[in-house]
């Protein structure tokens, strides 16, 4: 139980699990299913944090349906409420190519008070069914997001040349 009382569902957890382990053996098909990014969301009734429903973005739609994932992915947060998101970054430094879980906690400017504080006082809860998470964002509004080199700072600076494939 957290400050809030807002728990965690299985559910959840399981995503974060499926996106933080690479299956070397996994084939096409599982690879495309892969999520890339999802949304988290407080249920109506306040009580659970839960996957929201058609918020995600798959490995397979990337370079089909989804041109640019991580843009993709910030115009999927909604402008007047709070989320919780992990977002799958691909990038390379100049010595290797890699990819990092992103913690997301937006709280955007336009949500009721109400929310920002339900959010905010639930986001120990979340997080600490996120083991091993290297990377956090929070913002408040699209133009702190919006900009990939904000990302990629938090990635590794100026050591990190490309993100989703597209030089910074």
């Amino acid at each position: 139980m957290q400050a809030s009382g807002v728990q965690v569902t299985d559910e959840v957890v399981a995503v974060f699990n499926d996106m933080k382990v690479r299956k070397a053996m996994a084939n096409e098909d599982d690879k495309k299913k892969r999520k890339k990014a999802v949304l988290f969301c407080i249920s109506p009734d306040k009580q659970n944090i839960i996957l929201e429903e058609g918020k995600e973005i798959l490995c397979g739609d990337v370079g089909n349906r989804v041109k640019d994932p991580y843009l993709e992915f910030v115009k999927m947060l909604p402008i007047d409420d709070c989320r919780y998101a992990l977002y799958d970054a691909t990038y390379e430094t100049k010595e290797t190519k890699k990819e990092d879980l992103v913690f997301f906690f937006w709280a955007p400017e336009n949500a009721s008070m109400k929310s920002k504080m339900i959010y905010a006082s639930s986001k120990d809860a979340i997080k600490k069914k996120f083991t091993g998470i290297k990377h956090e964002v929070q913002a408040n509004c699209p133009e702190e997001i919006k900009d990939r080199r904000m990302l990629a700072e938090k990635l590794g600076g100026s050591a990190v040349v490309t993100l989703e494939g597209c030089p910074l």
